[in-house]
C-alpha cells in the first residue's frame, strides 16, 4: 500500500511536469515525485530485506541500487538526446508497472506477523519460498520475535531515542550522513562543471562516469554476500576518499601552474574513481543495512528518520557545492576526502555485519528487548 501510495504521487508529478506551462506547475511536479522517491528509497528495501532469505538478502537489496544505477544512467543518456517533456513521459512508464506489479506479489510475512495475521503470514512466506520449501523454522522465528515485540507498549517517534535503540539509530543516522556529506550528490550534480573547471570534455567525462557506475555497482551485488557488508562498505569508502584526493589535488596543481597537462586526466581519474568506489558499496549498503537494524515495531518512524536526515544531507550538500567551489575548489575536495576517511572508521567502529544472520537475529543483538 505504502509503495502505491508513493508512486501515485510520482504519477501526478510526472504529469504536472509534461503538461505544465508555468514554472509553479514544474516546481509542484518535482515536489511530488520528491515525496514518492523519497518515501520508496527506504519502503523498497526494506520490503526486499522482509521477504529474501538470510543467504540472499544482501544480493537481492543490493539490486535495488543497481536497477537505480542503471535507471539514472539510461535517463541521462536518453536525456541528451530528447525533449524533456518527452523524458518526463518516459519516466511514468516504470511508475506504471510498478503498480501493475504490486497487485501480482505478496504483502511482507513480517508485517503481516506484526498485525496478527499469522495465517496470511505462513501462505506469503510460502508463496515467497515455494510451494514445496519448508518454512516451519523460519515461520516460529518470526512469530517468536514478533510476539516478544508485542510485549512491549505501542512505539512513538519519540520511542527511537529510548537506550535499547541507540546503537541502531547512531549507525542509521551516521551511515546516511556520511554518505551524503561525502560529497556524491554535488558530484554527481555538477560533474560537468568540475570537468569543465578542470579544462576536460564534459561530455565525454560524464559519459565516462555513468559508465563506470553500472559495472561497478553489479559487482557490488556479487559481492554483498560473499565479502559482508563491512569489508565491502569500508573498501568503498577509502576508494572515495582517494577519488576526492584526487580530484583536488588536479585543482592545486592547476592553481599552483604546475604539471597543468595532468591536471584534467587527474581530475577525470579522480571523478572515476570517486563515482565506481561510491557504486561499488557506498551507495547500496547503508539501504541494506537500514532495512535489517531496525525492529518491525520502530522500522516507520526509524525509517522516516533516517531518510530525512540522508535527502536533507544531499540537499545542503548540493546547495553549498557551488559556494564551496568559489571560495577553494581544492579545499571542497579535501574536504569530502577528510569525511570519507571518517566513513571509513565510523564502519570499523561501530557498523556491525549482517551477512548470513537472519533479521531477528540482528535486531535482537542491536537492541536488546526488556519486556514490559
Amino acid at each position: 500500500m505504502t509503495m502505491g501510495l508513493s508512486e501515485m504521487f510520482c504519477l501526478l508529478g510526472w504529469s504536472a511536469i509534461i503538461y505544465s506551462e508555468v514554472s509553479w506547475l514544474l516546481d509542484a511536479g518535482r515536489l511530488s515525485i520528491g515525496y514518492g522517491i523519497g518515501v520508496l528509497s527506504y519502503v523498497v528495501p526494506v520490503y526486499i530485506a522482509e521477504i529474501t532469505p538470510q543467504n540472499l538478502r544482501g544480493a537481492f537489496t543490493t539490486v535495488n541500487q543497481l536497477m537505480i544505477c542503471i535507471g539514472v544512467s539510461a535517463m541521462w543518456l536518453i536525456g541528451t538526446v530528447i525533449p524533456w517533456r518527452t523524458l518526463a513521459l518516459i519516466g511514468i512508464i516504470p511508475c506504471l508497472l510498478q503498480v501493475i506489479g504490486l497487485f501480482f506479489i505478496p504483502e511482507s510475512p513480517r508485517w503481516l506477523a506484526k498485525t496478527g495475521q499469522w495465517k496470511d503470514c505462513e501462505s506469503a512466506l510460502q508463496k515467497l519460498r515455494g510451494k514445496n520449501a519448508d518454512i516451519i523454522e523460519e515461520a516460529a522465528e518470526i512469530r517468536d520475535y514478533t510476539e516478544t515485540l508485542n510485549q512491549q507498549s505501542e512505539s512513538r517517534v519519540l520511542d527511537l531515542f529510548q537506550p535499547e535503540y541507540t546503537k541502531s539509530l547512531i549507525v542509521g543516522v551516521g551511515l546516511m550522513a556520511l554518505q551524503q556529506f561525502g560529497g556524491v550528490n554535488a558530484i554527481a550534480f555538477y560533474v560537468d562543471s568540475i570537468f569543465i573547471s578542470a579544462g576536460f570534455s564534459s561530455s565525454i567525462g560524464s559519459i565516462a562516469m555513468v559508465i563506470v557506475q553500472v559495472p561497478f555497482t553489479l559487482l557490488g551485488v556479487l559481492l554483498m554476500d560473499i565479502s559482508g557488508r563491512r569489508p565491502l562498505l569500508m573498501v568503498s569508502a577509502a576508494g572515495t576518499c582517494l577519488g576526492c584526493l584526487l580530484t583536488g589535488i588536479s585543482f592545486l596543481l592547476q592553481d599552483l601552474q604546475v604539471h597543468n597537462q595532468f591536471s584534467p586526466i587527474l581530475a577525470l581519474v579522480g571523478v572515476l574513481v570517486f563515482s565506481g568506489s561510491f557504486s561499488l558499496g557506498m551507495g547500496g549498503i547503508p539501504w541494506v543495512i537500514m532495512s535489517e537494524i531496525f525492529p518491525i515495531n520502530i522500522k516507520g518512524s526509524a525509517g522516516s528518520l533516517v531518510t530525512v536526515v540522508n535527502w536533507f544531507g544531499s540537499w545542503v550538500v548540493s546547495y553549498a557545492f557551488n559556494f564551496l567551489m568559489k571560495c577553494s575548489t581544492e579545499g571542497t575536495f579535501f574536504m569530502f576526502a577528510s569525511i570519507c576517511c571518517m566513513t571509513v572508521l565510523f564502519v570499523a567502529k561501530l557498523v556491525p555485519e549482517t551477512k548470513g544472520r537472519t533479521l531477528e537475529e540482528i535486531q535482537a543483538t542491536m537492541n536488546p528487548i526488556t519486556p514490559n
